[in-house]
C-alpha cells in the first residue's frame, strides 16, 4: 500500500535523469573538446573560491558551482577537465582555450563588448571591513555597534549611500578617492571600518590590511548594486544558452543558495548583519 510515495520517487528521479540529459544534448557539439567541458580558474585559485588551490576537488565556493553546473549540464565530475588563466588575459577578446571561466568576474557592459557572460551565479553582498584592534575594542555585527564607528568611504561609490542610509552612522564619514586610501587609512588608525563588497573585503582581510576582520555582511537583498558575476565564455560562445539554463535550474530548485551558505558564510563565518 506504500506504492504511491515510491511512485512519486520515481516520478522525480525520472524528470530529474531526463532534465539533465536534455541539458547533455543541449551541450553536444558545442564544447571544445566533445564530451567534455573545459573550466578555467585563477592560477593561483584563493580561498573561499577554491580550497587549498585544488578546484578538482570540488571545495570552495566556486569549484563547488562549477560542478553544480557540469552536473546539471549532464557532464559527470570524471568529464570536467580544469585549466588555469590569468584573470586579465581570460577577459581579453579572441578564441579561449576553455569552455567557461569562473574567477569572480563581475559583469560589466564594457567586459561584455569582448567577451560573452552567463547569467549571473552570484551576487555580492556588502561587507564591513575593520580590524582585530576594533573588535577586541567592543565592535560586533549590529546596527547599534556599526553606528558608533568612524567610517570611511570612497566618495563616488554605491558604498557611501548604503552607508548613510542603512547605516547612519553617528558621525560623518571620511571620504577617499579610492581604496587604497581607504584602507591606509584604516591601517593608520583615522577610520574603524568600511564596507566593501564580501570577495574584496575577504581578500583584504587576509592580504592588504593587517589584522584585517570582515566584521559582518548585509543580506544581498539590503546591498546597493551589487556586483553581479558570471561565467566568463569567448564572445558568440554556442555554450551560453546551456550554461544560462543550468543556472537557471540551480537557482530555482535552490542549490545555489545551499552553495553560497555552506562557503560563503559557514565556511568564511563571516556573520550576516540583519
Amino acid at each position: 500500500m506504500k506504492t504511491a510515495p515510491l511512485t512519486a520517487f520515481l516520478l522525480c528521479a525520472t524528470a530529474t535523469a531526463a532534465l539533465a540529459d536534455a541539458h547533455g544534448q543541449c551541450a553536444e557539439g558545442k564544447t571544445l573538446e566533445d564530451g567534455v567541458l573545459t573550466i578555467a580558474t585563477g592560477n593561483p585559485a584563493f580561498y573561499p573560491w577554491v580550497l587549498n588551490d585544488a578546484p578538482e576537488s570540488g571545495e570552495g565556493f566556486e569549484a563547488a558551482v562549477a560542478y553544480a553546473i557540469a552536473a546539471e549540464m549532464g557532464f559527470e565530475s570524471d568529464a570536467v577537465r580544469w585549466v588555469r588563466t590569468s584573470f586579465d588575459a581570460a577577459i581579453q577578446p579572441g578564441a579561449k582555450d576553455f569552455d567557461f571561466n569562473l574567477q569572480q568576474y563581475s559583469i560589466t557592459p564594457e567586459r561584455e563588448e569582448m567577451v560573452d557572460f552567463s547569467e549571473p551565479y552570484y551576487s555580492a553582498a556588502m561587507a564591513v571591513l575593520t580590524t582585530e584592534a576594533v573588535v577586541e575594542a567592543g565592535a560586533s555585527p549590529s546596527l547599534d555597534s556599526l553606528r558608533g564607528l568612524r567610517w570611511g568611504a570612497v566618495a563616488t561609490t554605491t558604498a557611501l549611500p548604503m552607508l548613510t542610509e542603512t547605516v547612519s552612522p553617528d558621525r560623518d564619514p571620511l571620504l577617499y578617492g579610492d581604496n587604497t586610501d581607504v584602507t591606509a587609512a584604516m591601517q593608520a588608525g583615522q577610520i574603524d571600518a568600511a564596507f566593501f563588497d564580501l570577495p574584496t573585503a575577504l581578500y583584504l582581510a587576509a592580504v592588504v590590511v593587517d589584522g584585517g576582520v570582515v566584521l559582518g555582511q548585509f543580506p544581498v537583498d539590503r546591498t546597493i548594486t551589487p556586483d553581479r558575476f558570471g561565467l566568463l565564455m569567448e564572445d558568440g560562445s554556442a555554450l551560453r544558452e546551456c550554461v544560462d539554463a543550468a543556472i537557471g535550474a540551480l537557482t530555482e530548485n535552490g542549490r545555489l543558495a545551499e552553495i553560497e551558505a555552506e562557503w560563503l558564510q559557514e565556511a568564511t563565518g563571516v556573520p550576516v548583519i540583519e
